[in-house]
């Protein structure tokens, strides 16, 4: 398979099939092109839409990703994102209480919800720990209930118009581990136990949710990450590199700095930037 790759801005809107890889020269330079090509992306669903709807993750480049969108002047011939209508959901939480660092939702508030003035309503996180006596299973239960209350009439789920993930070193998304039970549960949302690295104790979207979504964006960064982005790309078997079963109805977009992409097949490639 040759990885397809696009310029600076919103990239061409594409069917799904293959892949298309957007590289970068650094991780900086890929949190500032995915802002810029999230924004546009947010404001043509509100355009199409009245509202947009966008599934966050967590970590490093996830987050950077994030710092960046309240810096983005948009192009004379767009229209700016109306935050007020965003609605906002999480692929996967660390089962942890509400105020504890670890948490997504403490990250995405703080670097980018609370600036920009996303309302309340519009905000879904996953639960937290230590809210009464809910176990992870009912977390998971819950949050699944709400995406299907929030879904349009005829379909069990809302619409996704970017679905952001990121990537670990040996192949995770949201919180499904190689060879783990989340990888073949086809529930909307899971408790996730036991997890290989910390917190141990998680809730997050499956397969089955976020492949629903209309395009689903994984960000990589780092050299640690480079055997994982070739694997998936490469056609792994997705119980073994769960990064190789995440795709979306129109599109499947890879965003990498230089040395997440290290390890692909030479050629095909554009950097943005310099």
């Amino acid at each position: 398979m040759t990885p397809q790759s696009a310029g600076r801005g919103r990239p061409r809107r594409a069917t799904s099939g293959r892949p298309w890889v957007h590289t970068a020269t650094d991780p900086e330079q890929l949190a500032e092109v995915v802002a810029s090509a999230l924004t546009a992306r947010l404001a043509e669903a509100q355009a199409e839409n009245r509202t947009a709807s966008l599934v966050l993750t967590g970590g490093g480049i996830g987050t950077a990703v994030l710092a960046h969108l309240p810096e983005v002047v948009p192009l004379p011939t767009r229209e700016p994102v109306d935050w007020s209508a965003v609605e906002v959901w999480w692929s996967d939480e660390r089962f942890v209480p509400a105020d504890d660092p670890q948490r997504n939702e403490l990250s995405a508030r703080q670097a980018l919800l609370e600036l920009v003035g996303v309302p309340d309503q519009r905000v879904h996180p996953m639960p937290a720990s230590g809210v009464g006596s809910m176990e992870p299973e009912d977390a998971a239960a819950w949050y699944a209930a709400q995406l299907g209350a929030a879904a349009p009439a005829g379909r069990p789920l809302p619409r996704f118009d970017v679905l952001l993930l990121g990537v670990g070193p040996e192949g995770h998304v949201a919180s499904i581990f190689p060879r783990s039970s989340a990888a073949r549960d086809d529930r909307a949302v899971v408790a996730v136990r036991n997890c290989p690295k910390p917190p141990p104790t998680r809730l997050s979207m499956t397969f089955s949710t976020i492949n629903t979504a209309e395009e689903v964006w994984i960000l990589a960064a780092g050299r640690a990450k480079a055997r994982a982005v070739s694997d998936a790309l490469s056609g792994a078997d997705p119980l073994s590199v769960p990064a190789a079963g995440v795709r979306g109805t129109q599109a499947t977009r890879w965003w990498l700095d230089a040395a997440a992409a290290s390890e692909l097949p030479k050629g095909g490639f554009s950097s943005f930037g310099t």
